[in-house]
């Protein structure tokens, strides 16, 4: 990765202060996807880092993991799974509670979409917490596959996400990074 490149991704990413709650200086990358430029450089660095691995499947977080981890999921020609908010998936489910900054969510996971031996990548647009990418590991363990690596365009290292989600054996991959909440 180039510097230029990093700078191109990181410039583009418009940064909103006291949303959604005061403090909160929330990283917003509907802009970088405005951005023709960023937006194709983001998706060639997770080519160029994740082409010829192994993967089985990409997982896309909701929703804005769907974003980067469809596009990914086309141009490595890999299938792509969304891991979606409780009653948005048609078919039988497993699904699984996890903490947010703000309280508690759940993600559920089609029960078909992961099967044995699936080695699956982990793809969402930012890293605060971890708990949504931990969550995510879990309903991909409980089905039988291994999720190994995550990758972000943005993360936010003071909050802990890396440290967290490192521990539990998946390997990080993040664009950019950015100071505070």
């Amino acid at each position: 990765m180039t510097q230029s490149i990093i700078n191109k991704i990181k410039s583009s990413i418009a940064t909103v202060p006291n949303y959604p709650k005061q403090g909160i200086m929330f990283r917003d990358v509907t802009t970088l996807m405005s951005d023709p430029d960023a937006f194709t450089a983001v998706i060639d660095l997770f080519v160029d880092k994740y082409k010829n691995k192994g993967f089985t499947k990409i997982i896309g977080t909701e929703a804005r993991g769907f974003i980067f981890g469809a596009p990914l999921s086309y141009a490595l020609g890999i299938p792509f799974v969304p891991v979606r908010k409780p009653g948005k998936l048609p078919r039988a489910v497993t699904s699984q509670a996890y903490q947010l900054e703000y309280g508690e969510d759940i993600l559920e996971l089609h029960t078909d979409a992961i099967v044995a031996d699936d080695k699956v990548l982990l793809v969402d647009d930012l890293l605060a917490t971890g708990g949504t990418i931990e969550a995510t590991f879990k309903l991909v363990e409980r089905l039988g596959g291994q999720a190994t690596d995550a990758a972000f365009v943005v993360s936010l290292p003071e909050l802990g996400g890396e440290k967290r989600i490192e521990k539990l054996g998946i390997e990080v991959l993040k664009l950019v990074e950015f100071e505070g909440e």
